[in-house]
């Protein structure tokens, strides 16, 4: 009787076992964040995009993309939001925290998500394209012309993405045509986006055990019980790059490849300048297919750049400097055309690294000119001035020791020096040098 019972305690006991393991093991749900804090540019590009592909390998119930951002690049734009609208898991734009923006191209992004969340106390909008000339021109009719296509064709895009999203079309495309911009509860009694929550948490929260719509049309039910966070970090090659996309460092790049070329150029050999300049040259024209550079601001930097040089060889009693300081300060304000403040240089910026990069040059360029007016100390000309022992007598020929080397020596003048006499010398030519003797 008692082996029964202990055979079929046994066989539940196993029993119980093989369902707990048959089971799925309190699987948790991964909800990935990717953290935007930039402009849009190419290195924003590649995180955005390498976090959705993240997402999508590791299974990720959600994807988040916690956004605050002045806008960026129409193009870099158009490729994040086909990421976005492509990605096989669903995406969360959520500008946050307070103080937070999604203004311009950031607000494509939002109206492309498939939840659209912002925190309180941020805002949103102010989407209308700028076309940004590569140099100075007149307001014309054909520009004009242009602005109009640039424009319609934003708002065309945006209301493909509204219309996949069924939000307030004809409000999304007033903010590229009008620049109208809305604070978070504005834009949620609008009917733009989804949520107004105050952090992450109270984000999962409201969206757990929603069914959502998908771009494509098809649905999706939210399960986030148990979510645990998955953040991605961005490379160091992305944060190079988006470190190259600053203007102040665009600015001194530039700067430094002009003054290391210029030092290579008049002091040849010194190698390390050279090869500076050459390197931040080449970073310098990578910012250029990043940031709307303006040529005409490139063109006055160079010129300041000559007349801090030519300060140091002409006296121009600090013209020539004021000159150039004047230059470097106008082609630096001008030299990246943008409204978007976070993508230009202020006052504050560029007047410190003016005066930084005059007082350079101007060390350089005396150290070069110092170089060149030292008496040589080597060879045939380095022999001038040095002292010798006369080892025969000398009057029209003779022999004498100069640093430790025998020369054919002949006196200046024709005067005759008594053999151990001490000479100096005064000329060098082909083999034979000139000497005078020295009066103790």
């Amino acid at each position: 009787m008692m082996d029964a019972m202990q055979i079929t305690t046994r066989w539940i006991g196993l029993a119980v076992l093989a369902l707990a393991l048959a089971s799925p093991a309190s699987a948790t749900t991964e909800v990935v964040l990717i953290n935007l804090v930039d402009t849009i540019q190419p290195a924003s590009q590649s995180i955005i995009e390498r976090g959705l592909a993240d997402a999508a390998s590791l299974g990720a119930e959600l994807a988040v993309l916690q956004l605050d951002t002045p806008g960026g690049l129409v193009d870099t734009t158009r490729e994040i939001t086909k990421a976005i609208t492509t990605s096989p898991v669903p995406v969360v734009v959520f500008v946050s925290p307070a103080g937070a923006r999604a203004a311009s191209a950031g607000f494509f992004l939002l109206m492309a998500a498939d939840i659209a969340a912002m925190s309180p106390g941020t805002n949103t909008g102010a989407a209308h394209p700028v076309l940004m000339p590569m140099i100075p021109v007149q307001q014309s009719e054909p520009s004009d012309t242009m602005v109009e296509k640039v424009t319609n064709d934003a708002a065309a895009m945006l209301r493909s993405l509204v219309e996949g999203r069924k939000r307030n079309k004809e409000l999304a495309v007033r903010a590229v045509t009008e620049s109208l911009s809305f604070t978070a509860e504005e834009a949620l009694k609008e009917g733009l986006i989804d949520f107004v929550v105050s952090d992450l948490d109270e984000l999962v929260a409201e969206l757990d055990g929603r069914e959502i719509t998908r771009f494509d049309g098809t649905t999706q039910l939210l399960e986030l019980e148990g979510w645990q966070l998955v953040e991605i970090e961005p490379t160091t090659t992305e944060q190079f790059r988006s470190l190259l996309a600053k203007p102040l460092i665009a600015l001194i790049l530039m700067a430094l490849a002009g003054i290391g070329i210029y030092t290579e150029i008049t002091h040849p050999g010194g190698i390390l300048p050279g090869v500076v300049g050459v390197i931040a040259l080449l970073l310098f024209l990578y910012t250029t297919s990043v940031l709307p550079v303006n040529w005409l601001g490139v063109a006055l930097i160079v010129l300041a750049l000559g007349l801090f040089a030519l300060e140091v060889k002409v006296a121009s009693y600090g013209l020539l400097t004021v000159g150039g300081l004047i230059c470097f300060v106008a082609g630096a304000l001008m030299l990246f055309d943008t409204p978007i403040p976070d993508m230009r240089l202020s006052l504050g910026m560029v007047l410190p690294t003016a005066i930084m990069v005059a007082a350079i040059v101007a060390f350089l360029v005396s150290r070069v000119i110092k170089a060149h007016q030292q008496v040589p100390v080597t060879g045939k000309e380095g022999l001038v001035g040095e002292i010798g022992l006369a080892l025969s007598e000398l009057s029209s020929e003779g022999k004498v020791k100069v640093h430790g080397e025998y020369w054919d020596a002949q006196t200046l003048g024709g005067q005759t020096i008594a053999q151990g006499s001490r000479v100096r010398v005064a000329e060098v030519t082909d083999r034979r040098i000139t000497v005078e003797p020295v009066n103790d």
